[in-house]
């Protein structure tokens, strides 16, 4: 498997199986290994060269050039010589309803949706499907909310735009300060939007839990992580009503709307009640550590790869 979805991947190889990730000298796409992460010994890093001597049993693909890439590193036809499943992290990009999925034609090789409401936009064709839903590693209780701010975490912010609600910040941004983290922000100005920057997973954790509130902007991804990782910090939520994340944040844990003006007034309710936005940041966590927990994710895992291994 290839390092495509790093909190994906920081809980999928923490099963218990060997996780070979590819590498080249350059890193970039197809080769980045690890890539310094903080993960169990069983995530190997093998030289491209070495794949196709490395006794694999199955492939986990991702995107869909890996799967001719895959073929000539191993010299074996994927999903007939090889077991294979595909993950679709995504939403359909440019038709929700009609946009037809790469591997629609093919009924060799499962399609694995991370949410139902993936597996119900993309057109999966004759490919079989399954949902497992994300797994979270812990990171454990952190909050204080001792800062009357609010955070988002949104990467590219300034080429992705509206899809994950850049252009939503600024009436966020009036009713508190926000502290925006993600990678590249560099062109991001935005009056009362703080760019923090892309922090190390730990560091990130630790800051966003000190804000008073998480805000979910998205209009058109999958479930971010980033989200489930805010309820599991104990943060309250604030998200708009969009793909699977309508279904995710229950009520005692946050806001959900597609209305962005009651949304920034449960934002400026959470910063001025601080008891509230605890008693919700708690619920939260109990409901993701009991919907989004690792053990379930790596249960779920576990008996598709035994079905396609034996």
């Amino acid at each position: 498997m290839w390092h495509v979805h790093g909190s994906w991947t920081s809980a999928f190889v923490r099963g218990g199986h060997t996780y070979l990730l590819p590498t080249v000298d350059t890193g970039g796409p197809w080769g980045r290994g690890r890539c310094g992460r903080d993960w169990p010994d069983s995530a190997v890093e093998v030289p491209f060269e070495q794949v196709g001597d490395a006794g694999v049993d199955a492939v986990v693909l991702q995107r869909p050039e890996e799967i001719e890439l895959a073929q000539r590193l191993l010299g074996r036809r994927i999903g007939s010589e090889v077991p294979a499943v595909y993950v679709e992290h995504n939403t359909p990009r440019d038709h929700a309803a009609t946009s037809r999925h790469p591997l629609a034609d093919r009924g060799d090789i499962p399609l694995v949706h991370v949410t139902h409401f993936n597996e119900l936009m993309w057109d999966n064709g004759i490919a079989p499907t399954v949902v497992i839903g994300h797994g979270i590693v812990d990171p454990g209780y952190r909050y204080t909310g001792e800062l009357p701010r609010a955070a988002v975490l949104i990467n590219e912010p300034v080429r992705r735009n509206r899809i994950v609600g850049t252009d939503l910040l600024a009436a966020f941004a009036e009713v508190a300060p926000v502290d925006l983290y993600g990678m590249g922000l560099d062109e991001l100005s935005i009056r009362g939007v703080t760019p923090v920057g892309d922090l190390r997973q730990e560091e990130l954790h630790t800051r966003m839990a000190r804000d008073r509130v998480y805000v979910h902007t998205a209009r058109w991804t999958s479930l971010g992580l980033s989200l489930l990782e805010a309820m599991h910090l104990g943060m309250p939520v604030v998200s708009l009503a969009t793909t699977e994340a309508a279904t995710s944040v229950p009520p005692d844990a946050g806001f959900v709307s597609t209305d962005v003006t009651e949304l920034t007034s449960a934002v400026r309710t959470l910063i001025e009640s601080p008891d509230l936005a605890a008693r919700m940041g708690k619920s939260g966590r109990e409901h993701a550590l009991a919907q989004f927990g690792l053990g379930s994710f790596l249960r779920e895992w576990d008996a598709l790869l035994g079905r396609l291994v034996p």
